[in-house]
């Protein structure tokens, strides 16, 4: 399925740049659901022990690190999005202990850590929220976003929540209603309160202190809430969905300008705590949804005081044309902000599925879901349009192994989201089925017990050890990518020139002082002819698909990729 330019020793960009350009910049991060990835003490579900015993696994891959979903206390409604404790390791998880020696490990191996951080809600049973419920003036009464019913009874405001229903729940011991943006047993935190926003300081050095590299932070752009409770307003027509969370612009509960000056806290602290160099700086990369994604994460990544990068649901939906890819990156070239992208994560049906497999995908969290029509790309041709963009990149587990989005049967589900809305949306455990080690393993290797969620039939045959010994396998074709992201300065940091962006062909140029690099893509199921301009080099480093130059153009079969 793939071929290259003859084996050469794999070049690396000189050390003095290495060592002053920040480490994360074009990185390549490898997301772990550790809930899904391997199961080390035969309860069913996957803990830190189990993904220390695969970090060669994912150092093999070649990536600069991990990204780790949260593991801390939690009555798990929302499966650990939801923390009760922000300092601790749910015992289904295992220990700080095991967090330690996680984090040794994978430092040992040349991988650096970062961790979710879900700073913008906790669980209903955090002990902040017991206090902060109990009276309208102890010490915690405005730690959360309390308000009083309207006249009539009721909420304060028309905000919805994204897990479906008002944003606002009715609490009888101070009789006022407290906001949600999510679930009703996760009420925001009010970071309008200044005890607020030095208590998760703390939070950020207690494991900053413990050697994480960088957080992930979760909803990053709903830390703050307009004061005024006043209500959103609906969106135009045209870009209304089916559910009342998606017919009203999110202007009052949502990118409120306030978020600025605390990211600019969070850095100073970050900084203070770093290395002096590019080496050994710290990070954190913000989670921007609603449909200003774009705009936000420029604004929240500007300049050197905010976040360091940040991602949106811009790749998470429906299939992109080329002129939709050229949409979200046409507005970085201007800026000094740094993007980071993801095609799948543990929220959004898989890429494999969504953009090229055949299947309906049914949920994508934030985003439309579209349908593949079944012979426009294999998982290849994704993974490679990735890993040839400007910014930095996040792997959801199992990427590289092209799973497509699992179907559960409904009694199987446990996804609250997949749950209320059945059988309209299938929720978000089709993308969190258990990772496939060996094919022929009870639970293809995940746990010797029976899994929280069922073991995908269909995965066996992408199994990791399967695809190990396949040289043409999605696994080996994603170590090769990414290889080659590594080796070359104008793929991992250049500036990223859209040449050729018309109907289903993509031809890209990156390029970092004297050195280029062009990538083409077919991303249809059609055959097609690219015309390219002389300075475009004859022979590839890498294509797949049956890509090939002829004279002046390039031949692209469906699918099809062509890097030179």
């Amino acid at each position: 399925m793939t071929s290259s330019s003859p084996a050469t020793t794999e070049t690396r960009p000189p050390s003095s740049v290495a060592t002053r350009t920040p480490w994360w910049r074009g990185a390549v991060i490898y997301q772990v659901y550790p809930r899904s990835f391997a199961d080390s003490n035969a309860d069913g579900i996957g803990d830190l022990r189990g993904l220390s015993d695969r970090l060669e696994y994912i150092a093999g891959l070649g990536v600069d690190g991990l990204w780790i979903c949260p593991f801390f206390p939690s009555p798990m409604r929302d499966f650990g999005y939801d923390v009760s404790d922000h300092r601790g390791v749910d015992p289904r998880f295992g220990s700080l202990a095991d967090f330690d020696a996680l984090l040794a490990r994978a430092h040992a191996l040349g991988l650096r850590v970062l961790i979710d951080q879900v700073w913008s809600h906790t669980a209903l049973e955090h002990p902040w929220f017991a206090e902060s419920r109990s009276s309208r003036d102890n010490e915690k009464a405005d730690w959360y976003v309390w308000a009083d019913a309207q006249e009539d009874g009721r909420p304060p405001n028309n905000w919805q929540s994204w897990m479906g229903g008002p944003a606002w729940t009715w609490d009888p011991r101070r009789r006022q209603y407290y906001l949600h943006n999510f679930l009703p047993e996760m009420p925001d935190l009010n970071f309008h309160c200044e005890a607020v926003q030095e208590a998760i300081l703390a939070i950020a050095r207690f494991w900053l202190d413990r050697g994480v590299d960088g957080f992930r932070l979760d909803t990053a752009n709903l830390y703050f809430h307009d004061p005024q409770l006043r209500d959103n307003p609906p969106l135009p027509e045209p870009l209304r969905g089916e559910s009342p969370v998606l017919m009203q612009r999110h202007l009052h509960n949502a990118d409120q300008p306030q978020t600025l000056g605390f990211l600019r806290r969070l850095r100073s602290l970050m900084d203070g705590m770093g290395g002096g160099d590019g080496a050994s700086q710290r990070m954190a990369v913000g989670e921007i949804g609603g449909f200003d994604g774009t705009q936000r994460m420029i604004e929240y990544t500007e300049g050197q005081d905010l976040l360091h990068t940040a991602y949106a649901f811009g790749f998470l939906g429906a299939r992109p044309s080329a002129a939709q890819v050229k949409a979200q990156l046409d507005p970085w070239a201007p800026v000094s902000g740094w993007p980071s992208w993801a095609f799948s994560n543990h929220d959004s049906a898989r890429v494999a599925t969504r953009w090229g497999l055949g299947a309906n995908a049914s949920f994508a969290f934030g985003g439309a879901s579209g349908e593949a029509d079944g012979n426009a790309a294999s998982p290849i041709t994704w993974m490679a349009l990735l890993l040839a963009l400007r910014g930095s990149v996040f792997l959801y587990q199992g990427e590289e192994l092209g799973l497509p989005q699992s179907k559960l049967r409904r009694e199987d589900l446990q996804d609250p989201f997949g749950i209320a809305h059945w059988p309209l949306s299938e929720g978000r455990d089709g993308c969190r089925t258990p990772m496939p080690w060996r094919a022929d393993a009870p639970n293809a290797g995940f746990s010797t017990a029976l899994p929280w969620l069922p073991c995908d039939p269909a995965h066996r045959a992408l199994a990791v050890d399967l695809q190990q010994s396949d040289p043409d396998s999605m696994l080996n074709a994603t170590r090769a990518l990414i290889a080659l992201r590594r080796a070359s300065p104008a793929l991992r940091w250049g500036d990223l020139e859209l040449v050729h962006a018309q109907g289903p062909a993509l031809l890209i140029r990156r390029h970092w002082q004297a050195e280029e690099v062009w990538a083409a893509f077919n991303l249809s199921g059609q055959a097609l002819d690219l015309p390219v301009v002389g300075s475009v080099p004859a022979q590839p480093r890498w294509t797949h698909g049956g890509a090939q130059r002829c004279d002046a153009a390039l031949h692209l079969p469906p699918g099809a990729v062509w890097i030179a």
